[in-house]
């Protein structure tokens, strides 16, 4: 990932609106699809990672038997500041938080980097 030497200016309340707008924009019959996860945002990925834009924790669906029952929600986390120091405008923002929000939601639903990166969600 490349920095761009400056920072682009947008609020932890604007950022989660795009978030929440990217997640609007997966087809609904995908998101009836998802089960038991829960979306965050968050302003910084853990110290040993600085870059990372988004991190999926928990069980795929393609990996869930009869055990998978009474556990906590999946989690998908998505980060303001990488994301923020890798773009240069607020439409690059837009559409990077898109590809981060569903690049996740494909770990959700079992799917691997490198078949995401395959389908230029990488």
């Amino acid at each position: 990932m490349t920095h761009n030497g400056r920072v682009l200016e947008m609020t932890r309340e604007e950022f989660e609106e795009l978030v929440s707008e990217a997640l609007d924009r997966i087809p609904p019959e995908l998101t009836r699809l998802m089960d038991n996860v829960a979306v965050f945002v968050e302003d910084e990925p853990p110290a040993d990672d600085p870059e990372l834009l988004g991190l999926y924790e928990g069980t795929p669906l393609t990996e869930r038997g009869e055990w998978y029952a009474g556990v906590l929600p999946d989690r998908i986390t998505i980060y303001r500041g990488p994301t923020l120091r890798m773009c240069d405008t607020r439409e690059d923002v837009v559409a990077e938080t898109e590809v981060t929000v569903v690049h996740e939601i494909a770990h959700h639903f079992g799917i691997d980097d490198e078949r995401l990166h395959a389908l230029g969600y990488g």
